[in-house]
């Protein structure tokens, strides 16, 4: 929890989503009992009373007009759900391949959890720490990928805006969702 503190991501992270340009309100869930990033934004999405919901790890930096891209997309296509792309600082793109490609529900592929989502969608897919190994379709994924995969259960119309409005800082304190690495840590 210190070390998280001292190291200016989290920081960097919350300054980023004050910066919007169009009014936000912000709940932080920081991972202080070391449950993981399905049980943090589970708790975290508990508390939020809009129509909107975007979720921010503590390694992610929003560009200031983040939130007003993504609700104009969704508004512009009758989104419920809206992922953008981002820029990497310190590592490489894992998946460069699906930027700019449209979404296809019936070839669903990783996103990120800097999505913009309805908030009644994403109350009632949750978020869930899926058992280890698992894979869907031979590609393997945390929560964010079967939060996404919910979604999609769920009927929900998922757009892919073809622009890079975050960045995410990868590196040694990256933890990835899981609470025993990165910036989880206890130290």
């Amino acid at each position: 929890h210190e070390q998280r503190r001292a190291n200016g991501m989290l920081e960097r992270a919350a300054a980023s989503v004050r910066a919007q340009t169009v009014p936000v309100e912000h709940i932080l869930a920081e991972d202080i009992h070391h449950l993981g990033a399905a049980i943090t934004r589970h708790h975290g999405l508990a508390l939020v009373d809009t129509e909107w919901t975007a979720f921010l790890d503590s390694d992610d930096e929003l560009d200031p007009d983040h939130i007003e891209q993504l609700l104009a997309c969704a508004d512009e296509a009758g989104a419920d759900y809206v992922y953008p792309w981002f820029r990497v600082v310190g590592g490489s793109d894992p998946f460069p391949i699906f930027f700019g490609r449209p979404w296809d529900d019936e070839h669903p592929h990783q996103t990120t959890i800097t999505i913009l989502v309805r908030t009644e969608l994403a109350k009632a897919v949750g978020f869930h720490k899926p058992p280890p190994g698992s894979t869907v379709d031979g590609q393997r994924g945390g929560e964010d990928w079967h939060f996404t995969l919910g979604c999609i259960a769920a009927g929900a119309r998922i757009v892919h805006h073809p622009a890079r409005t975050w960045t995410w800082h990868h590196g040694s304190h990256n933890s990835s969702g899981l609470p025993d690495r990165g910036d989880a840590r206890r130290r």
